[in-house]
């Protein structure tokens, strides 16, 4: 099945409006992953709920399986749908190698899941896990995600989270770098948030990796229901610093003795839930927003307000860029480049109020804002003058 979000993303990249055709058209690209971490568990293993999935606009999906026969009867299923699976059950463990052979030539297969939030002393029988499986294999990434900076130092084993990272990567031989965050605590933003992104940012660019993030997407103490503000805050935060790939912890709502789990998009009961919409019109955005981020290069991730977030750096106006104000606690502002294009990327770091924002961009300068609805919009006299709902983004794009 075609996904919907491919013919959004073409049609977004053929829209050129009157005083916008000295930039280039922003080429197409594929979908960008999105990924339901706990997708329809093995036993809801069905063609209708594979496209609920798609249709909520994942492409991607992460769920144990029992074995690897029923593993092969989800592959079928999911691909039909348009959706790729992780590789997770039983004899990945036990018999890589094999287990490997068998699905790597499937076209639905995104990827091998190892581990969730290992602690250091996991690393060595992890890196030789990878080595195995990339011997057979070495172009579906082996996915393993890791613990967000407020993880205590019993759980990383390692006297910083910076050194956690650091010998992750020197250990263990991945192709990407997965962690998770979540950020929204009541209505508040925790205060190592982007602290957070800044390590894993400066940590892929220097392994030379692409890293995944994170939003959250099921309710449990003390993380409230998902809202569109906060999700969007979530997923462009994380776009803005140079994610490959958009995750959501969880699509279908675990059962757990430990954790009040409640409202994913699925409920624990197979019902859907209001955060279904909400994610699902939140991943149309990513999509149509696309072609600015997937293979986009970060040149400077920085913000403005006060205080700054905890380990970030104040934003300082570059040509072409004369001035740039906002009112209210802030933004993350982002200079991306992409090919022939490069953008300036603006997020409201508010979770509950709009933001003015007013940018002056040099005489002379060819500036159009690239907005959610895939089209280039010409700026009047360089200048920009708007209100940004919270969590929202603004994207300005020209040619170099």
């Amino acid at each position: 099945m075609k996904s919907v979000f491919i013919t959004t993303v073409l049609a977004a990249c053929s829209l050129i409006l009157t005083g916008c055709r000295s930039i280039p058209p922003l080429a197409a690209t594929d979908p960008l992953p999105i990924l339901a971490w706990i997708g329809p568990p093995a036993e809801q293993t069905t063609p209708e709920r594979y496209r609920e999935l798609a249709e909520a606009g994942f492409n991607i999906s992460f769920s144990g399986f029992p074995n690897a026969e029923k593993l092969a009867q989800s592959l079928e299923v999911a691909h039909a749908a348009g959706v790729r699976l992780m590789v997770s059950c039983p004899e990945l463990k036990s018999d890589p190698e094999a287990t490997v052979r068998r699905f790597m030539g499937h076209p639905a297969v995104a990827g091998y899941y190892l581990r969730d939030e290992p602690n250091v002393r996991d690393f060595k029988e992890l890196g030789e896990w990878v080595r195995r499986i990339r011997a057979v294999d070495d172009t579906h990434p082996c996915y393993i995600n890791l613990f967000p900076t407020y993880a205590n130092t019993t759980q990383l084993g390692t006297p910083t989270y910076r050194e956690h990272v650091e010998r992750f990567l020197a250990e263990v031989p991945v192709q990407v770098l997965s962690f998770d965050h979540y950020p929204i605590v009541g209505e508040r933003l925790r205060a190592d948030w982007y602290e957070n992104l800044e390590i894993i940012a400066a940590a892929a660019r220097k392994a030379r990796l692409p890293f995944w993030a994170f939003a959250l997407s099921v309710a449990h103490n003390p993380y409230p229901v998902a809202t569109v503000d906060g999700l969007r805050l979530q997923v462009f935060s994380n776009l803005a610093y140079g994610a490959a790939a958009i995750q959501y912890f969880t699509y279908w709502t675990p059962v757990s003795t430990q954790w009040n789990f409640h409202r994913a998009p699925i409920e624990s009961d197979g019902t859907r839930t209001e955060v279904y919409d909400r994610v699902r019109a939140v991943n149309a955005e990513l999509q149509t927003l696309a072609p600015v981020f997937q293979g986009a290069k970060v040149l400077r991730a920085e913000h403005l307000g006060e205080p700054l977030p905890r380990g970030t750096q104040r934003f300082e106006p570059a040509s072409p860029v004369r001035t740039l104000e906002t009112e209210g606690q802030g933004a993350v502002v982002s200079r991306m480049r992409n090919d022939t294009h490069e953008f300036l990327v603006v997020v409201n770091r508010e979770l509950q109020r709009t933001m003015d924002l007013s940018i002056a961009f040099e005489p002379g300068a060819k500036v159009c804002e690239f907005t959610k609805q895939g089209k280039l919009r010409r700026l009047k006299a360089g200048q920009f003058a708007d209100q940004v709902t919270p969590g929202d983004i603004r994207i300005f794009v020209w040619s170099r």
